[in-house]
């Protein structure tokens, strides 16, 4: 059974930083490792949106709300993948997921980050 384990999230300050990580379990290191994942967010009210992107090659897209500010990044070996948040805005509040592309239907329980005035 394909899971997604979000963490790393909390209540941090504007201008603060969080890093949140996505274990994944079930996924066999061949397709873990040859596919992109993605880190989506999802504010209250709102739609879920696409925040970042990784690719197999390690090379990397962000939405234009967050580019500049956050990183995404993976370790294969443990078949995890990283969002590191720095500058944190309170418009960046919501809960976190990440996605397998070849799950796209299977989401973890996101991690929350709300960032205070």
């Amino acid at each position: 059974q394909v899971r997604m384990v979000e963490s790393g999230g909390g209540l941090v300050e504007a201008g603060g930083s969080l890093k949140l990580s996505c274990k994944t379990s079930g996924i066999i290191w061949s397709a873990f490792s040859g596919n992109s994942m993605a880190w989506y967010r999802q504010a209250p009210g709102k739609q879920r949106e696409l925040v970042a992107t990784i690719e197999s090659s390690g090379g990397t897209n962000y939405a234009d709300s967050v580019k500049g500010r956050f990183a995404i990044s993976r370790d294969n070996a443990k078949r995890t993948v990283y969002l590191q948040l720095n500058a944190l805005k309170p418009e960046d509040t919501g809960l976190y997921y990440c996605q397998h592309p070849s799950y796209p239907n299977t989401w973890g329980q996101g991690t929350q980050v709300t960032v205070s005035s």
